[in-house]
């Protein structure tokens, strides 16, 4: 299975609500570096979200999606 990464995230909490939400709509996704980011994020480059390249033409769509919801204060 080849893995695809479609978004990277500076916030840890952010990554995973993300992660949560694409998983409730069925999309198999991980988070690479989700450990070590935090500590080594520059040598990195933040937390990715990776998802089975045969999905991830969905997964961005639903990203985009999410992005255009309104966000609370």
């Amino acid at each position: 299975m080849d893995l695809v990464t479609i978004r990277s995230f500076d916030s840890y909490i952010d990554a995973n609500i993300i992660l949560g939400r694409l998983q409730e709509e069925g999309i198999v996704c991980f988070l690479k570096d989700e450990y070590t980011a935090t500590i080594l994020s520059n040598a990195i480059g933040n937390i990715k979200l990776v998802v089975p390249e045969n999905q991830a033409e969905r997964a961005k769509e639903l990203l985009q999606q999410f992005d255009g919801e309104q966000k609370l204060p």
